[in-house]
């Protein structure tokens, strides 16, 4: 912090750290898990399990943006957007960090436990997930694939819950969920990709280079099929896909206005990913409640 900077109070700070003040993570948790819950019920789920998984993911998104930030801390300070952030700039210490996560972590779990024995046996998968994460863009340049990952086991974690076991199409849209990470996380590495060449962070965006757009359509393809197939092995009808088509058409918008990769379209891409696993909701809600 500046001389000039007015110190933030220790709530400020926690805000910040877990991004509870940006909650456009937690929506891109929060969609998959429920596509996945009103299919497993095949409409409305049930109040309490939905109620645990809201709050879980709020939880759980919260947890990994603290981890996230303690794996990045002596890196954020050199990136242009994450450079205020609370561990950068040592307005939060590194045990107030752990401390945090690990009581965040608490809290989800102790709600999970009043859920089937196949739910919490699959959260510790979902932890281990959460803090694996951060560290693997050190060791690979697909971490986004290792974030879809931890966003997506929402989803296998909601059909246990819901109906006792996870079928094959919940195995399945959980790996179209870990595409569409991929592909929006990828469109938000690209805001950061100059800073990230610079100080040796990887990430997909400095993999594909100048061949980024081919390969997130070529994804955004991939995640299109699979929702269809999806829909084709539960069952859905024609408002199911025509929210799909909807959704196609924002990501064809997508691909268009990121043609010249700057910062601000990419980022703004990233954003309007909350409005597009919504419109696959509606559409999915509209379908089941109707036929």
């Amino acid at each position: 912090m500046t001389a000039t900077t007015q110190p933030s109070s220790r709530l400020d700070r926690y805000l910040r750290l877990t991004r509870l003040n940006k909650p456009i993570g937690i929506f891109l948790v929060v969609w998959p898990m429920l596509w996945a819950l009103w299919l497993a019920a095949g409409g409305l789920p049930n109040l309490w399990v939905l109620f645990v998984f809201v709050v879980g993911a709020v939880l759980m998104r919260s947890a990994g943006c603290v981890m996230n930030d303690y794996a990045d801390r002596h890196i954020d300070g050199h990136v242009k957007r994450t450079h205020a952030r609370p561990l950068a700039t040592g307005e939060v210490s590194e045990r107030e960090a752990l401390s945090l996560f690990a009581g965040l972590c608490i809290a989800a779990f102790l709600l999970v436990l009043t859920l089937n024995g196949l739910t919490i046996a699959m959260a510790f998968v979902g932890v281990f997930l959460a803090v694996l994460y951060p560290f693997t863009k050190r060791a690979t340049h697909w971490p986004q694939m290792f974030l879809g990952a931890a966003f997506g086991w929402a989803v296998p974690m909601a059909f246990a819950a819901e109906s006792g076991q996870v079928p094959a199409g919940g195995w399945l849209l959980f790996v179209a969920t870990l595409i569409w990470a991929l592909v929006y996380d990828t469109f938000y590495a690209m805001v950061d990709r100059d800073d990230d060449l610079k100080i040796g962070v990887k990430s997909t965006a400095v993999l594909w280079g100048k061949q980024d757009r081919l390969i997130i359509g070529c994804f955004q393809a991939v995640f299109y099929i699979l929702l269809a197939i999806v829909g084709l092995m539960f069952g859905l009808g024609g408002l199911y896909y025509l929210g799909l088509i909807a959704a196609v058409g924002m990501s064809i918008y997508h691909q268009w206005i990121t043609r010249a990769r700057d910062r601000e379209s990419c980022f703004k891409v990233f954003m309007q990913h909350n409005f597009l696993g919504g419109i696959i909701f509606i559409g999915l809600v509209a379908d089941l409640a109707l036929s």
